[in-house]
């Protein structure tokens, strides 16, 4: 592949990203006034969205221009919360492996109750949250600790 050829490629990427941002913006103003509509503080409106930016905007985004509906595939929140946030995210600790999940949820919740994904996608989002969050937070300690071994070393 030639230099030409490369950048096309990734002009094309830059601009799929770019499309998929603008309607995850669309989504993440909708999940912001069903929080307000809830009652929550500003403090934790503004924490539940960064969190579920990071992920959709930030994470799904990084290796191919993946939907906020990918978001919901067992393969890829397992990943996010269970492997990328603990080793990628130096601010990542068991509670915020958990506050992240919460969010997650709760956004998801939100595209569900909106008619943006299907109740299958939804329930395979909780049951995998609800079956590895123990394993995550876990695993997460153990890496955030340098008396324990390295849950992520293949050596």
């Amino acid at each position: 592949m030639n230099f030409d050829e490369h950048k096309m490629i990734h002009n094309d990427y830059e601009q799929k990203c770019n499309e998929i941002r603008k309607t995850n913006e669309f989504y993440l103003e909708e999940f912001i006034k069903d929080l307000q509509d809830k009652g929550l503080k500003e403090k934790t409106i503004n924490r539940h969205f960064s969190n579920v930016d990071f992920y959709i905007n930030t994470y799904l985004l990084r290796e191919e221009p993946l939907e906020m509906i990918s978001g919901t595939d067992s393969f890829y929140i397992k990943d996010y919360l269970g492997y990328f946030f603990i080793r990628k995210c130096m601010w990542s600790t068991p509670s915020t492996i958990r506050s992240n999940a919460a969010s997650i949820k709760k956004f998801y919740d939100s595209m569900f109750k909106r008619g943006h994904i299907e109740k299958s996608n939804y329930t395979e989002l909780m049951e995998t949250i609800k079956d590895n969050m123990e394993s995550w937070v876990e695993d997460c300690e153990a890496y955030n600790d340098p008396d324990l071994p390295n849950p992520f070393s293949f050596f």
